[in-house]
């Protein structure tokens, strides 16, 4: 295969896997309430704290697994309590905002950007996995370098679609929003269920064992 087709395959499986337009409405939510230049702010924040998370474990995420004696079940795991927490509070309605105070607006947007939106939102379980196996079956200098660079490209991808979101939260008023986020507050706590399980299955079976 060519080189551009191994990207756009790499490409797939992290878009597949991120699925940015599944953040979105949670980013909405989230932002609600901020000036377009915080929101702006906030998604750079995301995608760059995801961006380099993905990056570092797929540079090196095996060598982190086994240095701290971490496994993929265990992020699941963690992942998975909370998505719950955060889709119980969209379920709510407790996710958005209020107005914040000017001093406030800067620690709430590096809140939220690293998490749950950068971490484990985008840069979740199934994306840093994919980082961690995609790097290890490269075998070239090359090889790793088509990794890098689809992660590079679903990032700016994500971004751009993040940043154009913020136009639906006008279109939909705020009932609209309201709405939007108790749905998605369902999507995400199925979700969460799914990765808790997913990731609690291989302790229960070695206890099993």
């Amino acid at each position: 295969m060519s080189h551009v087709t191994v990207i756009l395959l790499y490409f797939t499986s992290f878009f597949t896997l991120i699925n940015p337009l599944g953040v979105m409405p949670v980013y909405l939510t989230m932002t609600d309430g901020l000036s377009k230049k915080a929101r702006k702010k906030t998604a750079m924040k995301a995608i760059l704290t995801a961006s380099l998370v993905l990056i570092l474990f797929a540079v090196s995420g095996k060598y982190l697994f086994d240095f701290f004696g971490i496994s993929v079940a265990g992020l699941k795991v963690v992942g998975g309590v909370l998505f719950f927490i955060m889709g119980y509070d969209m379920l709510n309605a407790r996710l958005s905002r209020m107005k914040l105070r000017e001093d406030e607006v800067d620690a709430y947007v590096d809140d939220v950007a690293i998490t749950p939106l950068g971490i484990p939102m985008i840069a979740g379980p199934g994306a840093i996995t994919n980082a961690i196996v995609l790097m290890g079956d490269a075998k070239t200098l090359l090889g790793r370098g088509e990794v890098i660079v689809s992660i590079i490209l679903v990032s700016i991808v994500s971004l751009l679609i993040l940043l154009g979101a913020t136009g639906i939260t006008k279109f939909l008023g705020t009932s609209g929003n309201k709405i939007l986020m108790k749905f998605m507050g369902l999507i995400v706590m199925m979700i969460a269920v799914e990765f808790f399980f997913q990731g609690i299955t291989p302790y229960v079976q070695a206890i099993l064992h």
